[in-house]
């Protein structure tokens, strides 16, 4: 597809605006809108608003829409389900919600036996992994990272720590919460070198932490994102897992996995984790599991999820839309595009490395599959954060057709439904390097 084909009128175009003026009126602003975009339909990566414009998803729904928008096999499960039943509660049983466990449970790394509980949302199951790992162990205490995102529920808010925006004016939060460093080694909290720190994100929890904060039979459980989202799609050095896994284990503290957005397929294999060759005690699941539709799964191993019935529970869990939606998306995910992913990403990754040695503000390139982030930087070596040249970029692909998010201080994530070929990726990397162009000349201009 060209790219002049893609907008049709000026942005928000007239329906558009109609539209956006109900929602000032009615509608609580759940964040910042970063697009006036009115959606009227959507198909594979691309959306098309209610003007006729039409939109390179780079985005995927913040990487939900995993199948793409609409995958016909998917439309197809939900249709044959809602003939069916729709909704049956959490006291009776059905053949997907079932079948959908046991295939969780045996995707899920590692020998142990698995066990699985279905929420709504993300969210939800971190919260129901906060309340496994003090089940289990009797501890209160809980470790997470700095730059991590788990949610904005209560107890989800509490072990997030990437927008003070997030928690302003909410506690107190739950108690016992404590946050490490995670290993950013573009902009090392240490000003260390990789290869040469030895680690000091790990051992800065055994040093410090156990040391001066909390002891670890304190500590139920510490939580991690395998790869940092919403802190700027970071990637850790190879080790880093390893030995967090390493840490835990000789303290008996339980390792919670937050795998909702780097997990179903999208970095190539079906759990990030997978990569570095771990085993948590629990992983939480969500966004893309279900290609859009609203599921969160947490699954734990079998002498881990140890709380009596009742303990914990929902009326919506494991709705049966949700839970067909998942089973024909991991049918999917299995069958290519796990492994469209790897590849396309991989050249992708190659791609913008590329373009980075033709723009200095372009100061970090990383990722893995279909989940990239790029550093935008005020130039030259200081890795100073750029957000406004970010903000920037983003507008000018926004209104050549091409859907971006942000993340961390300033960077760029691309998280493409993982459907994306390569005549899309190509078209959609060269709006994103107009874009940089465009925006770096303008930044110039007004200094």
């Amino acid at each position: 597809m060209e790219k002049k084909t893609l907008i049709a009128t000026e942005l928000p175009g007239p329906r558009a605006r109609d539209f956006l003026e109900q929602n000032k009126r009615y509608r609580y602003p759940q964040g910042p809108f970063t697009f006036e975009l009115v959606a009227e339909r959507a198909e594979g990566a691309f959306i098309e608003d209610v003007d006729g414009n039409r939109f390179l998803d780079f985005m995927g729904g913040i990487a939900v829409l995993s199948t793409g928008s609409c995958h016909p096999g998917v439309v197809r499960a939900v249709e044959n389900q809602l003939k069916r039943f729709i909704h049956v509660g959490p006291t009776l049983f059905f053949d997907a919600e079932i079948r959908l466990a046991e295939k969780i449970a045996q995707l899920a790394p590692g020998a142990h036996a698995k066990r699985v509980f279905f929420g709504n949302s993300g969210t939800e199951s971190i919260e129901a992994a906060i309340k496994v790992a003090r089940y289990k162990t009797r501890r209160s205490g809980i470790i997470s990272f700095l730059g991590s995102f788990h949610g904005r529920t209560l107890g989800a808010v509490s072990v997030s720590a990437s927008k003070v925006g997030h928690r302003k004016h909410m506690g107190p939060l739950l108690p016992d919460v404590h946050f490490a460093h995670y290993p950013y080694c573009y902009r090392c909290p240490f000003q260390r070198e990789y290869g040469g720190c030895d680690l000091a994100c790990v051992s800065y929890i055994r040093e410090v932490i156990f040391q001066q904060i909390i002891a670890p039979d304190d500590v139920a459980a510490i939580i991690v994102e395998p790869i940092q989202g919403e802190g700027g799609y970071i990637v850790p050095p190879p080790e880093f897992l390893a030995a967090l896994r390493a840490l835990t284990e000789e303290f008996e503290i339980l390792l919670i996995a937050d795998e909702i957005q780097s997990g179903s397929g999208r970095t190539g294999k079906f759990f990030a984790i997978d990569h570095w060759q771990v085993e948590p005690d629990i992983i939480c699941l969500a966004k893309g599991v279900a290609s859009g539709l609203p599921i969160g799964i947490m699954v734990a191993r079998d002498d881990v999820l140890t709380w009596e019935p009742g303990a914990h529970g929902t009326t919506f869990g494991g709705n049966p839309l949700s839970c067909v939606a998942a089973l024909e998306t991991i049918d999917i995910l299995k069958n290519g595009l796990m492994d469209n992913a790897a590849q396309l990403g991989s050249w992708m990754l190659h791609e913008l490395e590329t373009i980075q040695d033709q723009y200095d503000s372009i100061g970090d390139v990383r990722g893995k599959g279909l989940m990239i982030g790029l550093e935008i930087v005020k130039g030259g070596s200081t890795k100073n954060p750029d957000p406004e040249l970010r903000k920037n970029i983003i507008k000018k692909a926004y209104e050549k057709g091409l859907l971006l998010l942000e993340c961390g201080a300033s960077s760029i994530r691309i998280c493409p439904p993982l459907v994306l070929d390569r005549d899309e990726a190509e078209l959609g990397l060269s709006i994103l390097k107009e874009s940089i162009k465009e925006a770096s000349a303008l930044q110039t201009s007004s200094t």
